[in-house]
């Protein structure tokens, strides 16, 4: 399982907001990235600066939001839908969709789950449980 480091998967946007500011080519999983960052103006400030940051700390009880961690749930989530892996995870984005109405908030519904389902398993110990997901997803489809 590929398992990359905090540093590395820093590393990998900021190269790919280099690239793009300089026009320099793209493939694969980087082009996805950048999909996913030009829909987040908020990090471009981030992306352009490594230097000031690279080991920014963004403690979640401080109320902040890690963007590479934002952007790294989002690009696991294009994946999981391209492959529908887990099985079944196609549709449930599909029935969120149709009741937001709006991608990006059908999206952070399931990054929540899957948010949830990552926490389990580190918590657990365990591997991931797509069963958790599951429940989780379906309560937000049952939610107001």
């Amino acid at each position: 399982m590929f398992n990359p480091s905090r540093t590395d998967t820093r590393q990998f946007y900021f190269e790919i907001w280099r690239k793009y500011l300089l026009e320099m080519p793209m493939a694969g999983a980087e082009l996805t990235a950048l999909a996913i960052i030009k829909e987040h103006p908020e990090y471009h400030e981030i992306l352009a600066h490594p230097e000031r940051y690279r080991v920014q700390e963004y403690p979640p009880e401080m109320g902040a939001t890690n963007p590479f961690l934002h952007l790294s749930m989002h690009l696991a989530l294009h994946e999981q839908l391209a492959i529908d892996q887990p099985q079944g995870i196609r549709s449930y984005y599909q029935r969120l969709l149709s009741r937001t109405g709006v991608t990006e908030l059908a999206q952070h519904e399931m990054m929540d789950c899957l948010g949830e389902m990552i926490w389990q398993a580190q918590r657990r110990q365990m591997a991931f449980d797509a069963e958790i997901y599951f429940n989780c997803l379906d309560r937000k489809l049952v939610a107001p």
